[in-house]
């Protein structure tokens, strides 16, 4: 099994704000649960796309079973939801699987060139 790229965090509800907030890089942040199919069909997607950009991006896994206090922070409603945090900020939301290439052209959106 492949080691998971460096780019990925699993933060909790006392880690968030070190580990996404405080980034100096944006980070995409996915709230899901694995009885979630479409959460279990994006996972790999940006799982492929955390290895791809590096670390110009982080990329933030919060389980909402495990995590309920963060998802009700950020109003999360539906799964999966994704958010951009850029400088502590939430800069794009949206709510819904997309394919990998339209995350991409999201985030690229927010990344230092």
């Amino acid at each position: 099994m492949q080691a998971e790229p460096a780019n990925i965090l699993h933060p909790t509800t006392a880690s968030f704000d070190s580990d996404v907030g405080s980034s100096s890089v944006p980070v995409l942040v996915d709230f899901w649960a694995p009885w979630c199919p479409p959460c279990r069909a994006l996972k790999p997607e940006l799982q492929k796309l955390a290895a791809e950009v590096g670390d110009n991006a982080k990329f933030a896994f919060i389980n909402v079973d495990e995590e309920p206090q963060l998802a009700s922070e950020f109003g999360v409603s539906g799964i999966p939801a994704l958010m951009i945090v850029k400088d502590g900020q939430v800069v794009d939301s949206w709510t819904g699987y997309a394919p990998k290439a339209a995350v991409l052209a999201r985030l690229h959106k927010f990344i230092a060139t």
